[in-house]
C-alpha cells in the first residue's frame, strides 16, 4: 500500500511541479521573459542561444524564449476555457440523459453519435474556417469537439450510479430529482470526470497548437506555440531552433497533463487501490 501511495504522490508531484512553473511563467510573463515578445530586430534574426537570447532568436530577430513564455498564457488559457466549458456542459448533459433516460436519452445520444461521428481535428478545422481564425473562434471549435466525450461519460456513470441502492432509498422516500442528483449522483461520477478534464487538458493544448500551425488559429505576431512552429518551418535545416524549442514546450506541457491524468486516474481508482495494498 505504501509503495502504491508512493507512486501515485510521486507522479502526482512531478507533474503539478512541471505545470505550477508553467502557470508560474503565465502569470509573471512580463517580469519573467527577458525581452518583448513581438518586437522584431532584423540585426539579429536567426541567432542561435546564446546568453542574450537563451534560446535563440526567430527569423524576425524575436526572442523565442520571450515568445514561450508568452505563448504558455495563451496554450492555458485555451485549455482552461475549453475544458471547463465542455466538461460544464457535457456534464449536465450526460446527467440528465443518463437519470431520465427514455426518448429524451435517445434524442440526446443520438445528437452526441452525430458529432462524434465526425474526427474531431477535421470537425474543428471546419468550425474554424467557416467561422475564421482566431483565439474566441478556436476555442468556440474545440469545445463543439470536446463537450461530447464528457457528456458520454457522465451518462454511463449515471446509468450506474442511479441504480444503488442510496439512490433508490432516497427516491422512495419523497426527494426531488435535482436533490438526487445533486447530493447523490454527482459526487459519485465526479472522479473519472475530473480524470477526463485533466487529460482533456493536454488534448485542448496540442489541439489548439494543431489549429495554429495550420493558420485557424491565433496568428503572428501574437505569440503562440503552434503559430510559432508555422514561423519556424521554412528554417527548419538553417535553424531548427526555431521549431524544436516552441515543439518541446508542446510536448512538455501535453505529457504533464496526461501523467497527472493517469496518477489521479490511478489514485481515485478503488480497483487499482485495493490491487497495490496487495
Amino acid at each position: 500500500m505504501k509503495r502504491g501511495i508512493k507512486r501515485y504522490s510521486l507522479g502526482i508531484i512531478l507533474s503539478a511541479g512541471i505545470l505550477a512553473a508553467f502557470l508560474f511563467v503565465a502569470v509573471f510573463a512580463g517580469s519573467v521573459a527577458p525581452h518583448d515578445p513581438e518586437k522584431a530586430n532584423l540585426g539579429d534574426r536567426l541567432q542561435e542561444p546564446s546568453r542574450e537570447y537563451p534560446l535563440g532568436t526567430d527569423h524576425l530577430g524575436r526572442c523565442i524564449l520571450s515568445r514561450i513564455i508568452f505563448g504558455t498564457r495563451i496554450s492555458l488559457s485555451v485549455g482552461l476555457l475549453v475544458v471547463s466549458t465542455s466538461l460544464a456542459f457535457g456534464m449536465t448533459i450526460g446527467t440528465i440523459s443518463g437519470y431520465y433516460g427514455g426518448l429524451l436519452d435517445e434524442a440526446i445520444m443520438r445528437i452526441v453519435d452525430t458529432f462524434l461521428a465526425f474526427p474531431g481535428l477535421l470537425l474543428a478545422l471546419g468550425i474554424s474556417g467557416l467561422f475564421g481564425a482566431g483565439f474566441t473562434n478556436m476555442v468556440i471549435a474545440l469545445i463543439v469537439v470536446e463537450w461530447t466525450g464528457y457528456a458520454r461519460l457522465a451518462r454511463s456513470s449515471v446509468i450506474d450510479v442511479k441504480e444503488h441502492d442510496y439512490v433508490t432509498a432516497s427516491r422512495g422516500l419523497g426527494a426531488k430529482d435535482s436533490h438526487i442528483i445533486i447530493q447523490h449522483i454527482l459526487p459519485n461520477i465526479i472522479s473519472p470526470l475530473i480524470v477526463m478534464a485533466t487529460i482533456g487538458m493536454g488534448y485542448a493544448i496540442l489541439a489548439s497548437a494543431g489549429l495554429s500551425f495550420l493558420g485557424f488559429g491565433v496568428q503572428s505576431p501574437t505569440p503562440e506555440w503552434g503559430s510559432m512552429l508555422t514561423d519556424g518551418r521554412l528554417y527548419i535545416r538553417s535553424a531548427p531552433h526555431i521549431m524544436i524549442f516552441p515543439g518541446l514546450a508542446i510536448m512538455l506541457a501535453v505529457l504533464a497533463f496526461n501523467y497527472l491524468g493517469d496518477a489521479l486516474r490511478d489514485a481515485l481508482d478503488p480497483k487499482k487501490s485495493r490491487a497495490s495494498e496487495m
